[in-house]
Parts: structure tokens; C-alpha cells; sequence
């Protein structure tokens, strides 16, 4: 098996406490992520909130406007 160094790790976002993590520290139920930066799991919700967005203007586009 080969070793994953902290280089290879990937940052998560900690819904609970609010922060960021190195790694699924967190059981999965409670964290965002993966992410390639600490600074992109900062602004996780962020980023959430900005592709729920685009999803659902692709869905309105999609069925031609109609809700």
C-alpha cells in the first residue's frame, strides 16, 4: 500500500465547527469537500451556493423557462 503524504491530502470543510480540515478527519456527514486549497474550503458554502445557481439556470434553460 503505498503512503499518502500531507502534500497529496486533500482540504475538506467542517460544517460543524466551521473550518477547515487536512484530510477526511471528519465522519462525512459533517464535512464539504474535497477541495484543492485550505482557501477553497474556507469558502465552501460559497462555493456551493454559486453551483446550486448555475444548476438551476441550466435546469430553467433546459425545460425553456417554464417552473
Amino acid at each position: 500500500m503505498q503512503e499518502q503524504h500531507m502534500s497529496d491530502k486533500k482540504w475538506y470543510f467542517n460544517m460543524v465547527t466551521g473550518e477547515p480540515e487536512l484530510g477526511p478527519l471528519s465522519p462525512i456527514d459533517r464535512r464539504m469537500g474535497p477541495y484543492e486549497s485550505r482557501e477553497d474550503a474556507m469558502n465552501a458554502w460559497k462555493i456551493v451556493h454559486e453551483r446550486n445557481r448555475r444548476w438551476e439556470e441550466q435546469d430553467r434553460n433546459w425545460s425553456g423557462g417554464a417552473d
